[in-house]
């Protein structure tokens, strides 16, 4: 049978083939000679393939951290208002560089339990746990730095409503429906002390914190929960030492081997994912009303087992929070420089002694008017929170600078001022 002869169209198509084949093998085999293994650009494929630790290890670990200054004054600044440039200029930044302000307080991990940033630890990120409220955090904290603004981060420790829902197993239950979590009077929802795979989570937290830039990591609540039905709680993890123990003051113990573990893992220990050394400084929240008081006050905080354990120590004396008849006073928002003469002075007497009559952990339960010895400390290892929030009364200028001027004839040098708002009282401060 007879080939059919091809269309126009198919001369056309094998053409077109044959003269772009003739075409590449012209420019081609020349340059074929040429060709080396040299001529690969092995460095940038090698920087391509470079892992995301070693990526993070070149742009975000090289931080700058500021010394501590000799004094701090600081004042607050909440995640929200960190992530808003032109609020926090104008309710914070404009403050510290017009007054004697020197410091700044910025919430890694507030009370909602959510971290304000998104940071660089696949765990943390693997949890949900970072919500990008302050997108640039690191370069906010640079240009803080540039004008040699001291920052702190606050991490919000065992109150934390969102990982006892990722994590019910770690959260403090009701003992009456041991199935359902626990929440104070607020609702809120509390991480039990005792879970220690929960310390590890903080760590990572306050690592991931120091790596973009914080100068220093301040742990709050780190006690057990004070509000609410706490009559009606389940510790899955510390309720059968509370319960077994002779010693009416367990919680003090737990808490007491939390602050400890924040010393030995965080303060002097190394980045989990860098393996550098911890090179901040960490400070501690705890109850105002610690300072006078001669027991646990049923959280698990007393005031002499916190001091080995951080740089500084920051009770929350603010006059509002201390009850009618607080050492015969009847009106304390009255009198808020007389609150902080009475409680950080008995604060600058404990930290100072070389004994007490409070229980010391791992003894049996003993009399209250035993005595044991102790370091003494450096009074301006205290660096007390003041209040600068109108609540329950306006707080003028005279009532905040009262607080800040009975601080300072204590021998203190340093304290930061506490408004959940961030409207703080320039009136109250000495100009720059």
């Amino acid at each position: 049978m007879a080939r059919k002869p091809l269309s126009r169209t198919g001369v056309f198509v094998i053409s077109t083939f044959g003269v772009l084949l003739i075409a590449f093998v012209i420019y081609t085999v020349p340059k074929l000679s040429q060709f080396t293994y040299e001529s690969i650009d092995v460095a940038g494929l090698e920087e391509e393939m470079v892992s995301e630790v070693d990526v993070i290890k070149k742009n975000v670990y090289k931080a700058k951290h500021l010394k501590t200054p000799d004094a701090v004054k600081a004042i607050y600044m909440t995640s929200w208002i960190a992530g808003t440039p032109s609020l926090r200029q104008s309710r914070v930044i404009d403050v510290i560089d017009t007054t004697e302000i020197n410091s700044v307080v910025i919430d890694i991990k507030d009370d909602t339990g959510k971290i304000s940033f998104i940071t660089d630890d696949p765990m943390i990120e693997e949890l949900g746990w970072s919500e990008n409220r302050v997108a640039d955090m690191k370069d906010l904290i640079e240009m803080l730095h540039e004008k040699d603004i001291y920052v702190i981060g606050r991490l919000a420790v065992f109150q934390d409503p969102y990982m006892t829902k990722t994590r019910p197993d770690l959260a403090a239950k009701f003992a009456s429906d041991p199935t359902k979590v626990w929440t104070d009077r607020k609702g809120l929802s509390w991480i039990d002390p005792g879970a220690k795979e929960y310390w590890d989570m903080i760590a990572r937290i306050a690592f991931a914190a120091h790596r973009i830039g914080f100068d220093e990591i301040n742990f709050d609540y780190i006690r057990f929960p004070s509000d609410g039905n706490v009559d009606d709680i389940y510790y899955p993890f510390s309720g059968n030492r509370i319960l077994a123990s002779s010693f009416h003051m367990e919680k003090a113990r737990i808490i007491q081997e939390f602050w400890k573990y924040l010393y030995d893992e965080v303060r002097n220990g190394k980045d989990p994912i860098t393996g550098d050394k911890f090179e901040g400084k960490i400070s501690a929240d705890i109850f105002g009303m610690t300072t006078t008081a001669s027991d646990d006050m049923r959280i698990g905080q007393v005031f002499e087992y916190a001091l080995p354990y951080f740089d500084y120590i920051a009770p929350m004396v603010y006059p509002s929070h201390y009850p009618t008849g607080f050492y015969g006073i009847t009106n304390v928002n009255a009198v808020p420089g007389t609150v902080i003469s009475i409680s950080m002075g008995e604060a600058v007497r404990r930290v100072e002694a070389t004994s007490t009559i409070h229980l010391l952990p791992g003894e049996s339960q003993i009399a209250s008017s035993t005595l044991f010895t102790k370091k003494s400390y450096d009074r301006n290892k205290l660096r007390p929170w003041l209040q600068d929030n109108d609540y329950p009364v306006h707080y003028t200028a005279e009532m905040v600078r009262a607080q800040i001027d009975a601080s300072e004839a204590l021998g203190l040098n340093s304290w930061m001022l506490w408004d959940p708002a961030n409207t703080y009282t320039i009136s109250a401060l000495l100009p720059e």
